[in-house]
């Protein structure tokens, strides 16, 4: 069996949940079916990393970007909206 990957969101919903919860560690990993050494190894990660401890650097570039490509394009369609109205002399 591979070795699963998590999302960096999941882990900080998972080591909040545990933070938060009145269960154990082991209840909160059961729920959200994690080996608690697993966890345990996020929030050890999390106390000692912050806010980049799930999201690093490359990971948050690679989102700025994912929403940059978009943005440019409605910019380049709202120029183009905004030259053929000023062609066809509309405001």
């Amino acid at each position: 069996m591979g070795q699963r990957t998590y999302s960096s969101e999941f882990k900080l919903q998972v080591v909040l949940e545990a933070l938060q919860s009145d269960g154990t560690d082991v209840e909160v990993a059961r729920a959200y079916d994690v080996h608690p050494v697993t966890l345990s190894g996020w929030k050890t990660k999390l106390k000692e990393n912050g806010s980049k401890a799930f999201g690093g650097s490359d990971e948050l570039k690679e989102k700025k970007e994912k929403i940059a490509n978009p943005e440019r394009m409605l910019g380049r369609k709202e120029v183009e909206i905004a030259m053929l109205k000023n062609f066809l002399g509309e405001s």
